[in-house]
């Protein structure tokens, strides 16, 4: 390969290229040039968030205090045993009972 046919080589992919590019500027501005014509509205995914007036501002979290303890609000209820007044009631659980196989064997004390 002589010098002159790498310079024709060269000549060539450069030209390509060049085409290639201004062929893509050309698509994109024709492309925006439709945009920009038709104003085109697109869709938002979410509503924007928008403060509720009836919000009051005491309730938010509460305040948090240096230590390490993590305020609640409101402070949790301790855990009830079923009633079983209720549930004669006819008050439903709010789980259904363990399947037979998932329920161990009471602990023995010492």
């Amino acid at each position: 390969m002589s010098l002159h046919d790498g310079r024709r080589s060269f000549r060539r992919d450069f030209l390509l290229a060049s085409l290639l590019v201004v062929t893509g500027l050309g698509l994109s501005g024709i492309s925006l040039i439709e945009i920009a014509k038709n104003d085109v509205r697109l869709a938002q995914a979410t509503q924007p968030v928008q403060q509720s007036p009836a919000a009051a501002p005491d309730s938010g979290p509460a305040e948090s205090k240096p230590g390490g303890e993590r305020p609640t609000t409101p402070a949790p209820e301790p855990a009830r045993p079923p009633d079983t007044q209720a549930q004669k009631d006819g008050v439903k659980a709010a789980l259904p009972p363990a399947p037979a196989e998932k329920i161990a064997p009471p602990i023995q004390q010492k």
